[in-house]
């Protein structure tokens, strides 16, 4: 049986979340041992009664095959923590998501990704600064994020899209309900080009406490977080809030004081956001200027056997040029010309004159 089917089984469990999946994890060792495990082992794995109950109800009423049959017979893809396709920035998050329902496709490009958030209720300003703004995004290699909500969001969306560019749409709710419907053909242009991605099991209703955890997927799938317009009770506030919790930056389109649907943004701006006055801002405060040319590099040439010898051979530690040609044994051109294209490529940076440093794999995902 696919493991993907002990994973769906438990996430069906109510009560059961990142930190219980994380401890079930570490008492079975997988989730297919925990699934056919006892009851008084689940309870040794740390579980309360009440969900331990829960869980020995549902195992006997679900069949995981056909559960796990059911959801690709609606195109939707299971992706799990435990998977490579799970996006790496989601995963340093706390409480991120055990399972992720996605259609369409997630790439390694997504990893250059920002959300663009705002109120259902937007002004013709903010209307304009949102297109603006992602069509910007997308031109310059950079996935958008939002949450296909009616306003700044599905205008988001659609702007990355009329740019040519990739957008993901975080829902809550089951991806097999368009919300809002009047989005249906969004939803499939997104699927197209980028995915839909939701934490909620197929049939999920949209219901209202659904949408503060979505939005810390939103902020968790990206380096940075734009609020374009939002009152004082926007719930992009809330993703807002996620992002300074997860330790990515805020930016925040400023408006007038006077301008109800600029309210929220004026405050996040008065707390510390960061104001977003030039669009090339953003690229320049997240040093992503050259995310265009790192991802043309890192599709078309692969890490050659001279930058696999050199990435065992810089450390996390700042290593001067030379004690890299030392140990390696390459030429000096050599390895400048390598260092050069590992530096284009993510897998190291430049920290002084000559002096080079290993870049690891989570870091590669908030620094080119």
């Amino acid at each position: 049986m696919d493991d993907h089917c002990y994973w769906i089984g438990f996430d069906r469990v109510r009560g059961i979340g990142s930190v219980r999946t994380g401890q079930l994890l570490e008492h079975f060792g997988d989730l297919k041992a925990a699934w056919f495990a006892d009851p008084s082992e689940i309870r040794q794995a740390g579980l309360p009664n009440k969900v331990v109950a829960e869980f020995s109800r549902l195992r006997k009423e679900i069949d995981l095959e056909s559960e796990l049959g059911k959801i690709h017979d609606l195109g939707i893809s299971v992706v799990t923590i435990n998977d490579d396709g799970y996006p790496p920035l989601l995963k340093s998050i706390p409480n991120k998501p055990p399972v992720l329902y996605t259609k369409g496709r997630i790439l390694d490009e997504d990893q250059f990704a920002i959300a663009v958030v705002g109120t259902r209720r937007k002004t013709s300003y903010g209307k304009q600064v949102a297109r603006d703004l992602s069509r910007f995004l997308a031109e310059n290699g950079i996935t958008v994020v939002s949450g296909m909500a009616r306003g700044i969001d599905t205008i988001a969306h659609q702007g990355a899209l009329d740019a040519g560019g990739r957008t993901i749409a975080v829902l809550g709710c089951g991806l097999d309900i368009t919300y809002p419907p009047e989005n249906h053909q969004l939803s499939q242009q997104i699927i197209e080009n980028g995915a839909l991605v939701s934490e909620f099991y197929p049939g999920t209703q949209p219901e209202a406490t659904n949408f503060p955890p979505r939005n810390r997927i939103i902020s968790g799938l990206t380096r940075a977080t734009v609020v374009v317009e939002a009152d004082e009770r926007s719930g992009a506030l809330i993703t807002a809030k996620f992002a300074l919790e997860q330790t990515r930056d805020v930016f925040a389109i400023p408006g007038s004081i006077y301008a109800p649907r600029s309210r929220g943004t004026n405050r996040l701006i008065s707390d510390g956001a960061i104001p977003l006055l030039d669009y090339k801002d953003l690229l320049l405060v997240l040093n992503l200027e050259q995310t265009a040319d790192y991802r043309y590099v890192q599709q078309t040439l692969p890490k050659t056997d001279t930058e696999s010898m050199l990435l065992e051979t810089i450390r996390d530690e700042p290593m001067h040029i030379d004690e890299i040609k030392n140990i390696s044994g390459l030429s000096t051109e050599k390895v400048s010309a390598t260092l050069t294209m590992m530096e284009l490529k993510g897998f190291i940076r430049k920290t002084g004159n000559m002096t080079y440093q290993a870049i690891s794999d989570e870091q590669a995902y908030y620094e080119v």
